[in-house]
């Protein structure tokens, strides 16, 4: 066996499995077609779930230092502010939940902060091309090149050749009439602290926000027709009404669908789909980078230690489908930009099996603060973490949901899956402070 998982896609998703495994000394390699990084903004919206994520695989310091929480709303009509708000207002950090808002951030640098952190090159411009499988393991050709491994991970997007050659269904719809053009522009003559909006109709909608740590802005606007600079440039002076807006050039540019799809399957034998590869929905909401990123911190402790792999579609299937619901809804309503419900953050999602009061198993772990340190810092790594409380033990999974609740829960939870043993700790913060 050449390597133990081959990952397809080098995008958010991909590149967090990738840390994931490198962290636990797992043999891996990461392909992609792209002869290079993606350069586009695509998503820009980190949720807090996602934050305490990249908390846990110690890259959450250059992340905070390249994005931003406190970016306004401002709508116009014409050079006239109309309106401001904050789609986050009253959420502030508190001991539980020490990342309370959606933090802008460019899709890219995410990208960018996620490869710098394993020493492991992406492999560019190696397309997977075909694979078969087997008991054992899987045989791909990768650029021309055959490579073994126990198991393929595709994170290959929407138009993803792993699902497509599983021939697993990618059930949905595609609304031709809800287009948007995007793009990532260089403009002077607008502020940068505030995501400029200007509308009038559904027809007119244009959108122009900042993204921090460039001197871009991404651009969002209703609209069809071929993406241009000088097509960007006709939009915005037609809907502003402002001749004193200078587009200078433009890094990017596409036009979008609205699909909403997601398959019947996360997994097929060794193989395993993940992030857009397995479910696409509305922008709205910003939820797609981030279902992704948990996708994969899902699923690799259970690669690493090959055990509870079926529990990963279970548990993540859900997910998705209540993501198609609620990111549709959000577009439907016609005000995409108001403000959010606590369910976009993505704290409140739960892989419970069963219903109760209070913490149950399956729930996020809450940060808090022990006589040992903040509870975020003392599960930070690869292992399973009894925590012992003063009213009894919580163990926590590596992907920070809880395994069991009390000695005889936590007991049963190692005699069902023995595996997990061999990658626990135990840290007796017997006080909380």
């Amino acid at each position: 066996m050449d390597i133990h998982v081959l990952i397809t896609g080098a995008g958010p998703t991909g590149l967090t499995l990738a840390l994931d495994l490198h962290r636990r000394g797992v043999p891996f390699r990461i392909v992609d077609a792209s002869p290079a990084p993606f350069a586009g903004s695509r998503g820009k919206g980190l949720q807090p779930r996602s934050m305490e994520v990249l908390h846990d695989l110690g890259v959450i310091e250059p992340v905070l230092a390249s994005g931003r929480l406190d970016l306004r709303m401002r709508a116009y009509q014409g050079r006239e502010v109309v309106r401001e708000w904050d789609v986050h207002e009253g959420r502030h950090p508190t001991v539980e939940r020490p990342y309370a808002r959606t933090m802008l951030i460019p899709q890219f640098r995410v990208e960018q902060v996620l490869r710098e952190a394993f020493p492991q090159p992406v492999e560019y411009g190696k397309p997977l091309t075909s694979f078969t499988q087997d008991d054992s393991g899987v045989t791909a050709v990768v650029g021309g090149e055959t490579v073994r491994a126990k198991y393929l991970v595709g994170c290959d997007g929407g138009k993803s050749f792993v699902r497509k050659q599983l021939g697993v269904p990618f059930v949905g719809e595609t609304h031709e009439d809800q287009r948007m053009l995007i793009g990532d522009l260089r403009i002077s003559g607008l502020d940068r602290d505030h995501w400029h909006q200007w509308g009038g109709g559904a027809d007119r909608w244009l959108a122009l926000c900042p993204l921090p740590g460039t001197d871009l802005f991404q651009f969002q606007a209703s609209g069809d027709g071929d993406p241009s600079l000088e097509l960007y440039r006709e939009i915005i002076r037609d809907r502003t009404g402002r001749d004193d807006l200078v587009v200078h050039d433009a890094t990017w540019t596409s036009l979008y669908r609205t699909n909403i799809r997601m398959v019947d399957r996360f997994r097929v034998g060794r193989v395993f789909l993940a992030g857009d590869a397995a479910h696409v929905h509305s922008p709205a909401g910003a939820q797609g980078m981030n279902t992704g990123i948990q996708d994969a911190y899902n699923l690799g402790w259970k690669l690493a230690m090959e055990t509870l792999l079926d529990t990963y579609e279970a548990e993540r299937k859900p997910v998705a489908e209540w993501l198609l619901g609620m990111t549709t809804a959000i577009m439907m309503s016609g005000q995409p930009f108001e403000r959010r419900g606590d369910e976009t953050l993505q704290l409140s999602l739960s892989y419970r099996t069963t219903d109760g009061e209070g913490l149950q198993p399956g729930d996020r772990m809450p940060d808090g603060i022990t006589d040992q340190g903040r509870i975020f810092d003392l599960l930070r790594g690869p292992d399973f973490v009894t925590l012992d409380f003063p009213g009894g033990p919580v163990l926590v999974r590596p992907d920070g949901y809880v395994a069991a609740i009390g000695r005889s829960a936590v007991d049963a939870y190692f005699g069902a899956n023995p595996v997990t043993q061999l990658h626990h700790r135990r840290v007796a913060a017997r006080t909380a402070a």
